[in-house]
């Protein structure tokens, strides 16, 4: 087939972006690939900003959205995209980040020659105004071994095969849901790093109770998805958080 006649599915969970929804579903809908089906999660009991999304996705065809009953976050919401998709290849968008134009069409390029099932890119950092931050490199690629110490996967510049979609569900988590998807991936797969910077994600500035959150979430990915002993779950999320410290200190600020 084709790489031009190969359906990717698009999903993106939303609750609450009406700032930043107009320029994600732009970056998705723009892309030199055409061969797409965008699904939206409408994840929010307030259909104040529905209408919002309808004028922006207009009459375009390949846009589908799901609207949950209740508030059930992205883990459930991405995985109802996830079940609901029909493309060859998923990826993943959060509703405030954004693509590179060619973003699709070069993973879908390199996956495909390169025979792999999942694969991420370099990526910048921005923050709510569009200002560039950072820079995120990634390594050609990740093993258990490598991933275990850092989550070094942006979300957004994710793409899987097809034939891993029954295994790429998200536990029910707050945070770090994606990071224990990666984990459980990467025991058997090869996880490919793309060197090239296709996307953006963008930085929000966090509450204390969220930081905490994601320590309590961090202990339980070791604890309960890894296995691992309470001495050993602590000291993994010492390093983890140090670790985190470290890219953001060294992260290339343009």
């Amino acid at each position: 087939m084709k790489t031009k006649n190969i359906l990717i599915s698009v999903i993106i969970p939303y609750y609450k972006k009406k700032n930043y929804i107009y320029s994600t579903l732009k970056s998705a809908l723009n892309q030199s690939h055409k061969k797409i089906e965008v699904i939206i999660i409408y994840d929010d009991q307030d259909l104040s900003d529905f209408d919002h999304l309808k004028k922006i996705i207009k009459a375009d065809k390949r846009v589908k959205i799901i609207i949950n009953k209740k508030n059930q976050g992205v883990s459930i919401s991405r995985n109802k995209g996830i079940k609901a998709s029909k493309g060859k290849f998923i990826t993943f968008l959060d509703a405030d980040d954004i693509w590179n134009k060619n973003k699709l069409k070069f993973q879908l390029n390199f996956m495909r020659k390169n025979k792999c099932l999942i694969s991420h890119t370099d990526y910048k950092i921005i923050n709510s105004k569009n200002k560039i931050l950072g820079y995120m490199g990634v390594k050609k690629r990740l093993s258990y071994n490598d991933l275990i110490f850092s989550c070094d996967i942006g979300l957004s510049t994710v793409m899987i095969s097809k034939k891993l979609k029954s295994k790429a569900l998200f536990p029910n988590m707050i945070t770090k849901e994606d990071y224990i998807l990666w984990l459980k991936l990467s025991k058997r797969f090869n996880i490919y790093g793309i060197q090239k910077n296709l996307g953006s994600w963008r930085k929000s500035d966090p509450s204390l109770s969220y930081f905490w959150q994601k320590i309590k979430d961090a202990f339980t990915l070791y604890s309960k998805y890894e296995k691992f002993n309470l001495f050993k779950s602590l000291f993994f999320v010492l390093l983890l958080s140090l670790n985190f410290i470290k890219k953001s200190l060294i992260q290339k600020i343009y």
